[in-house]
């Protein structure tokens, strides 16, 4: 099944000074949704924003919010996200020990569930979770910190889209990490439909448009 390709820009590079402008800044270049990474100095070693960050960003923008849970013991704040506005929460695989229960939580709670994988966690960790993910997210990129070094990992992408194509779960495939007009290509024709990426949107040396511009001319020169 082929679905068109989502930007979704993270927050982790925005400027906070100016969150709300640079929102409605990426909204209006063509952002498809946002990307908010929230870490807990534990299963990674940055602390980054928790719901009151995901309030403000619902506040100022209409745009789904695309919340990554990189915290131990995600099931104890999947509610708190749901009411601050989250619209897509992906939890880590390495961190659910009943990684079923927390995913079927979270579509309770009228959300989409996603399961993220670090670079080192093989694909197969997910084969029988599979009817119950909206999400996989692949880890280019060793997570814990925006601009870390792409991790070439294509043939864990093609494996999750294979196994949409082959109908066993209907997950969209999303990539985070060094995503650049450089790597975005290679990442999409691999089969990834959902691409992170928060220095080359907000740190772009032209601005905002111009990186999501950037972007989406490499998309389409991968597409056939």
């Amino acid at each position: 099944m082929t679905l068109p390709i989502l930007l979704s820009p993270s927050i982790l590079s925005a400027d906070f000074t100016r969150l709300g402008d640079q929102l409605k800044e990426a909204e209006q270049a063509g952002a498809d949704w946002f990307h908010i990474d929230v870490m807990d100095g534990h299963f990674v070693p940055n602390l980054t924003m928790g719901p009151f960050i995901v309030e403000t960003c619902r506040r100022a923008t209409s745009l789904p919010l695309d919340v990554h849970l990189m915290i131990e013991a995600p099931e104890r704040l999947l509610t708190a996200f749901g009411d601050a506005g989250a619209d897509w929460l992906t939890v880590h695989q390495e961190t659910c020990p009943h990684l079923h229960r927390t995913l079927e939580t979270i579509r309770g709670l009228g959300m989409k569930a996603g399961a993220s994988l670090n670079p080192s966690t093989p694909a197969t960790t997910l084969s029988e979770v599979l009817p119950y993910l909206d999400l996989v997210l692949i880890m280019t990129v060793d997570p814990g910190f925006s601009g870390g070094k792409y991790i070439r990992l294509l043939e864990k992408i093609r494996t999750v889209r294979t196994w949409r194509d082959q109908g066993l779960t209907s997950a969209r495939v999303a990539v985070d990490g060094g995503i650049t007009p450089n790597t975005a290509p290679e990442v999409v024709q691999a089969g990834a439909d959902v691409l992170i990426a928060a220095t080359a949107v907000f740190r772009h040396a032209e601005g905002i448009r111009a990186g999501l511009q950037s972007l989406r001319a490499s998309i389409r020169q991968a597409q056939p």
